[in-house]
């Protein structure tokens, strides 16, 4: 596997991935295809600009209520959703009643295995879950960014310097990640997204604070889960999401470009290639069948497809259209994951397992449909508003 350049490390570092030698033009991710790709302007209008409730549960005004205050946070003040270098993830713009917080003079001076640990310890304590450090790769940054709030379309380019990244992980809720692909789910995504703002906001004033330059990032300026491998934080799944060891791919991920000295954590895989092969559950509750249940390749079906890495790549067109018919966004691929299991000693135990005998794989999914995981929660187990509140 090639190595990268060098950075303020002094190491080369190495990615995980065989990246292709290019960058990808955001205009082309399907979320942003909607204001300019004619074949979807429509569908979007009617996604993100119309409501339609329904006499079902978690479609009812009381759910579509949770969902956007949830939303809330993303939608007004962060916007990593639509637009960078904005909102709570701003480059450079510090209120100036703040400024007094983070224009604290010269660098420290600490090693970047220092710098590593205090930064991770830093954004444990500011609301990640997970938190890795690695190298910026130069093709993961967008070539273009697609602004939906103004509709521009313009370069990206990182602050000179900010050739490292710290990306974190938060976890979303379990119990109502199980409700998907309703409104209930779609809160605990949204809260997600409304969390992860603040935590790359305040990691970047941290940072900031000891006198280098932060970029905070969400979905905008680059893309997230190839970052996040390198990062440690868990492997590529057969969805296309990031696999955590600990919550699966119940996670949103942010990140921060910064020119601190750091060192890299490592890639650690656990596993789930070998037993993504064998579960294929989420190409099979795929409501749209937008996830390959065959081999990895090398090219994407689509324009969306950043091809040229051997992975499962997903149809997100067929993925966006079922958004479309259901008015709603769809976890069910997070919700069926084996993976995606709280903390216990029985999963606890079956993690250990993969980990250490894939031979186990078959096994372990026939026991997770024993168990009633693998299979969307009926209507008659649906008890979100009548159960008791959870914290």
């Amino acid at each position: 596997m090639p190595s990268s350049p060098s950075t303020t490390t002094g190491v080369s570092p190495r990615f995980p991935l065989d990246l292709p030698d290019c960058r990808f033009d955001q205009r082309n991710e399907m979320f942003k295809r909607r204001i300019w790709d004619e074949e979807f302007i429509e569908h979007g209008k009617q996604l993100y600009g119309e409501i339609r409730f329904k006499d079902a549960y978690g479609y009812r005004k009381l759910d579509y209520a949770l969902r956007n205050a949830a939303w809330n946070l993303e939608y007004g003040y962060a916007f990593g959703t639509m637009k960078g270098n904005h909102g709570l993830y701003s480059w450079d713009h510090v209120p100036a009643k703040a400024k007094r917080f983070v224009e604290t003079g010269e660098q420290v001076t600490h090693s970047p295995e220092e710098n590593a640990r205090i930064v991770k310890k830093a954004a444990r304590f500011l609301g990640a879950d997970l938190v890795g450090t690695c190298f910026a790769h130069p093709n993961l940054i967008y070539s273009h960014e697609m602004d939906l709030m103004d509709g521009v379309h313009r370069s990206v380019e990182l602050p000179e310097g900010c050739t490292n990244a710290i990306v974190m992980a938060v976890a979303m809720d379990f119990e109502s990640t199980r409700y998907s692909p309703d409104g209930i789910a779609g809160a605990a995504t949204g809260l997600g997204y409304s969390v992860q703002a603040v935590v790359a906001n305040m990691v970047a004033a941290f940072i900031r604070g000891l006198g280098f330059q932060a970029v905070p990032s969400g979905n905008d300026t680059a893309i997230s889960v190839p970052l996040a491998l390198a990062a440690g934080l868990g492997e590529l799944g057969r969805m296309g999401l990031l696999i955590t060891e600990k919550f699966g791919p119940r996670v949103r991920i942010c990140k921060v470009f910064t020119d601190m000295p750091l060192a890299f954590d490592d890639f650690k895989p656990f596993g789930v290639e070998a037993f993504c092969r064998d579960c294929k559950k989420c190409a099979q509750h795929c409501p749209s069948q937008a996830i390959s249940d065959g081999e990895p390749t090398m090219e994407g079906p689509s324009l969306s497809s950043f091809s040229g890495v051997k992975k499962w790549y997903i149809d997100p067109e067929r993925c966006f259209m079922y958004w479309v018919k259901n008015w709603m966004d769809c976890n069910n691929c997070v919700m069926v994951c084996p993976f995606n299991k709280p903390p216990g000693k029985l999963h606890d135990t079956v993690r250990f397992l993969i980990r250490r005998a894939p031979i186990l794989n078959r096994f372990m999914v026939w026991m997770d449909d024993l168990l009633g995981y693998g299979k969307p929660m009926k209507r008659r187990e649906k008890n979100f508003w009548e159960s008791p509140p959870s914290r």
